[in-house]
């Protein structure tokens, strides 16, 4: 059986998602915790977005496979159905900072990173004394000047569409730069916070606190409008552009096609990606 599991998790104590020896990660947690809740040696799971260090998640995705019996078996004497029984084992062994909030079965074409069409993050920042909240002072950014979000939207406009987005990301050998951003604006919640709304198809590895961080350049007046174009124009990460703090980037959530267009998005989201 294929499980498709949604989860939640506070980043800030987390040496990221991706399992580290020594270092404590979101993925270390959960594999051990499901390897206790389904009685087996080890469990790996193929999640939909690798978020780094510090970084939260409302809406991350996993999937995994396990054998039937072996999860009727892992439910015990619970008279739950096995994956809710599952959900409430894997609560009860992780640490408060992470949380299940569903496990069903899925399409064996579903695959939590290549099947997803998008996936949406949120940037939070206080450019205001009274919006300054230290109850979410590892959510939220404190920034100790006014943004203008009106030239912020302008600079994020020339950011849509397919681009390569290497002057705004980490290389890494074999990764290709090249994606698809649909949505990138800027607005302020009811408490006044300035709050990013980031969709792409996929992001790669630094980039939206790289876009964040020439963003809020352009936003403070260190930078004109144009700047966020003359970046994307860089072959490589440039050092002018200053990475946002993770404490205010939180994985929203990830979207997918119906079951019946899992396979044939895989297969798109596997193939080169060309500018």
């Amino acid at each position: 059986m294929r499980i498709r599991i949604d989860l939640a998790y506070d980043g800030t104590d987390f040496h990221g998602w991706a399992a580290q020896p020594g270092l404590r990660t979101v993925q270390g947690e959960l594999q051990a915790a499901l390897a206790t809740a389904l009685r087996v040696p080890e469990v790996w799971v193929t999640v939909a977005g690798r978020t780094d260090t510090g970084v939260h998640a409302r809406g991350q995705v996993i999937n995994l496979d396990v054998d039937d019996e072996t999860l009727a078996e892992s439910a015990g004497r619970s008279q739950q159905p096995p994956l809710e029984a599952l959900v409430r084992r894997l609560n009860g062994m992780l640490p408060a900072d992470v949380r299940i909030h569903r496990a069903v079965e899925a399409s064996p074409d579903f695959d939590a990173r290549f099947s997803a069409l998008w996936r949406r993050y949120a940037y939070r920042i206080a450019d205001a004394p009274a919006t300054y909240d230290p109850l979410r002072r590892h959510h939220v950014l404190h920034w100790p000047r006014p943004l203008d979000l009106s030239l912020m939207n302008v600079a994020a406009d020339d950011l849509l569409g397919l681009h390569d987005f290497a002057g705004f990301c980490k290389a890494r050998e074999g990764a290709t730069t090249i994606r698809t951003i649909q949505t990138l604006v800027w607005e302020r919640d009811e408490t006044g916070v300035a709050v990013a709304r980031v969709v792409a198809d996929a992001f790669c590895h630094g980039m939206v606190r790289a876009l964040v961080g020439c963003l809020v350049a352009i936003g403070e007046g260190r930078k004109d409008v144009g700047w966020a174009t003359e970046v994307l124009g860089h072959t490589v990460r440039t050092s002018a552009v200053h990475a946002a703090s993770p404490r205010g980037l939180t994985l929203e959530e990830v979207g997918y096609p119906p079951d019946d267009q899992l396979a044939a998005r895989a297969l798109l989201t596997r193939a080169r990606r060309e500018p």
